[in-house]
This record gives C-alpha cells, sequence and structure tokens, in this order.
C-alpha cells in the first residue's frame, strides 16, 4: 500500500521511524456530470476572475478571505516557519482506556507501518505494551497542514490511528432528544429485549452493499443495450406506531421467520393470528383501564432462569395447595363419621329411654283406672241395695 505521510512515532525518548497508510477506501460508485442533449463532458475549469483567465494548478496557492472579502495570500513558506512540534512527529501524551474515548470523535483511519529494519523492535514493543494494558494511546500529529488529534490501537498484528476531532469540534445535542415526557413500561421493555434476543449478533464482513451492486449491474446492462427499467417495489414507510406492543410483537415474528426458527404464540397481540413463526413470548395481564384490549406479552421465556424459577414456584404452590385440600378433605370425613356414629347413638337412646318411660306411663295410667273403676261399681252397688223411704202424705 502507498504511504501518504512519513515520520516518527515519539515514545518518551524512543523514536519509531514509521509510515501512514490509509486503512479505509471508498467503494462508492462516482458519476460525471454531462450534457443531457448530447451527452458531452461537462467540466470545472478553474478561472481567475480577475483577468477571466484559466489558472493552471501549479499557480495556484492559498489564501484567507476576511470578513470584508479581502484576500490574505498564505505561503507554504509561512506556514513552515510556524513552531509546530508535531509536522513529522506522531508525539503520544498519555494512554487511556478505550471507553473513554466517545465514538462521536472518530474520525479517519490509518495504519502505522514500521519505516525500515530499525524501526521493527521499537514498534514491536510499542504494539506489545498496548496490547498487555489493554489502553489506547492519545497523540498528537500534523497532517495536510493542520495539528490532528489521533488515537493508536492494536489491530492484529499492526498499530492502527484513528484520527480524532478536537473535543470542541463537537457538537451538543441541544433540541435533538424528544420535547415530550414519556414513559416506557416493563412490558415494552421485556418485548425490546425479546427482539434484540432474536435479532442476534451478525458477523460484520458478511454484511455487503446491495446497492452498490444494484447499480453496477444496471451499468452493465446499459452499456451492452440490454437494460430494461423495471419499477422498483418500496415499502411504505411506517407512519405513526399506534400500538407499540403490537408492533414489538410482529417485528418479533418477522425476525424469527428470516431467521427460520419457529415459535409459540404471541400472547394474543395484534396480528398473533398471521401467518408465520410466532415470537416466543409469554403474556403479561393487564391491570383493568391500563389498556385498550391489546393483551401484552413479556419474554421472560427468552432467559430461561426467570422462567424456570416461576415454574419452580408455581409447582410448590400446586403442591402445597394440593396437601392442603387433601387434608381438608381427610378431617371432614372424619367430623362426618363422628356425626353419622352420634347421631345413631343418641337416636337408640332416646328411643330406648322414650319407649320405657311411655310404658311406665301406660302401666300407671292402667293400675289408677282399674282402681278407679272398682271403687265406683262397690259404691254404686251399696246404694242399689238401700231402700228408698216414702214420704207420707
Amino acid at each position: 500500500m502507498r504511504s501518504i505521510w512519513n515520520g516518527a512515532i515519539s515514545f518518551g525518548l524512543v523514536s519509531i521511524p514509521i509510515k501512514l497508510v490509509n486503512a479505509t477506501e471508498s467503494h462508492s460508485i462516482s458519476f460525471r456530470q454531462i450534457h443531457v442533449s448530447d451527452g458531452g463532458r461537462v467540466r470545472y475549469r478553474k478561472v481567475c476572475e480577475l483577468d477571466g483567465e484559466e489558472v493552471p494548478s501549479a499557480e495556484i496557492g492559498k489564501g484567507y478571505e476576511e470578513a470584508d472579502g479581502s484576500i490574505v495570500p498564505i505561503t507554504d513558506e509561512d506556514l513552515a516557519q510556524l513552531p509546530l512540534a508535531t509536522a513529522k512527529t506522531i508525539e503520544i501524551m498519555s494512554f487511556v482506556p478505550a471507553e473513554e474515548i466517545d465514538p462521536l470523535q472518530m474520525d479517519a483511519a490509518y495504519y502505522l507501518a514500521a519505516n525500515g529494519a530499525t524501526a521493527a523492535k521499537p514498534y514491536t514493543l510499542l504494539r506489545e505494551a498496548l496490547k498487555r494494558s489493554r489502553k489506547v494511546a492519545i497523540a498528537k500529529y500534523a497532517l495536510r497542514g493542520r495539528e490532528r488529534l489521533g488515537m493508536l490501537r492494536v489491530v492484529d498484528d499492526v498499530i492502527a490511528m484513528h484520527g480524532l476531532l478536537w473535543p470542541d469540534e463537537i457538537r451538543a445535542p441541544e433540541g435533538v432528544a424528544p420535547d415530550v415526557s414519556v414513559s416506557v413500561r416493563d412490558a415494552e421493555l421485556d418485548l425490546a429485549d425479546a427482539l434484540m434476543a432474536t435479532l442476534g449478533e451478525v458477523e460484520m464482513t458478511s454484511l455487503h452493499d446491495d446497492y452498490r451492486d444494484a447499480v453496477e449491474a444496471m451499468i452493465v446492462a446499459k452499456s451492452e443495450g440490454a437494460f430494461e427499467p423495471t419499477e422498483a417495489v418500496v415499502e411504505p414507510a411506517g407512519g405513526q406506531v399506534i400500538d407499540l406492543m403490537a408492533a414489538l410483537e410482529k417485528s418479533v415474528r418477522a425476525a424469527k421467520a428470516s431467521r427460520g426458527e419457529g415459535g409459540g404464540g404471541a400472547g394474543g397481540g395484534a396480528g398473533s393470528g398471521e401467518g408465520g413463526t410466532e415470537a416466543e413470548v409469554t403474556p403479561i395481564r393487564r391491570k383493568s383501564g391500563a389498556g385498550t384490549g391489546t393483551r401484552a406479552a413479556a419474554p421472560k421465556a427468552v432467559g430461561g432462569k426467570k422462567s424456570t424459577a416461576a415454574s419452580a414456584r408455581k409447582t410448590a404452590a400446586a403442591a402445597t395447595k394440593k396437601k392442603t385440600t387433601t387434608g381438608k378433605s381427610a378431617s371432614a370425613k372424619s367430623t362426618s363419621g363422628t356425626a353419622k356414629s352420634t347421631a345413631k347413638s343418641t337416636a337408640k337412646s332416646t328411643a330406648k329411654s322414650t319407649a320405657k318411660s311411655t310404658a311406665k306411663s301406660t302401666a300407671k295410667t292402667a293400675a289408677t283406672a282399674k282402681k278407679t273403676g272398682a271403687g265406683a261399681g262397690s259404691g254404686a252397688a251399696k246404694k242399689a241395695a238401700t231402700p228408698r223411704k216414702r214420704t207420707s202424705a
């Protein structure tokens, strides 16, 4: 690879000669501007505003435009006289954990190659020190006429440098976040977690620019005169989300279907009756008045641990309930048997006592009647035997 800058890494008192090589390249397809009517190439010519003549690149210099429009010429000699210590040196200032670097600061990426055999030993030393410390180096360097900030890290067996924007070049995200208060429920977060788990990880090397392939195929077809334009099928962009839970459930099902995975029902949410693979989520009961009738579904079965613990608790509760119910049933049977025995014994005793008392009462009554009858008969006989006295006239 062709180097774009030669210099050295300043690592304390150690100087490591290096060459700077671009680590990235653009594969974008570039187009030329043409005259539509005849297909002629349209070019830009650099013309001086004062004399109207085209100026060759060798005669073009630099200048700074003042607020009033006047130009202050700046030459390469002027810039070379500036006290720029990093003109040909990547000066390492400190070593920090990689997590402290905001990805927003990252700019262009370069590979640092050892320049010469004498640079191999110090280059390897710095590389291994970075590996063992698990840190990155923060450095200053100058490129294309300005001082820049860089971050050195190890990629495979090579030291790579990422150009960093200066902290004051990062704009604050003012007015970007939603200006309304929004609350997110746990059930919605659970479904979002389920969607993230379903999408899973991706091998970065498998990602490909499909649009670029389509453009290249179109160019080839047009150059061969066999291009037939077809109307592209563009899915409508999503509008306002009416039911976030339903949209998440449908996204989980679609993601699992694209991966060719099967699954259970999605908790009866919107779209649960559609064809395709269902999401493996567990329904969540909403409180009264908390929704519009759509049941939420929480993916508690995704992790596995929570679901197992919940099943164990349910099984233990069911066993306890069954044991209690069995105990109650046995107690009820024992009580019922005791009641029946008591009632039977009481009935026998009461009948026996009643019969005995009735017999005694009946015998006594009969004896009294007999005695009374006998006395009455004796008096009547005696009265009949006594003659009645006649009364004289």
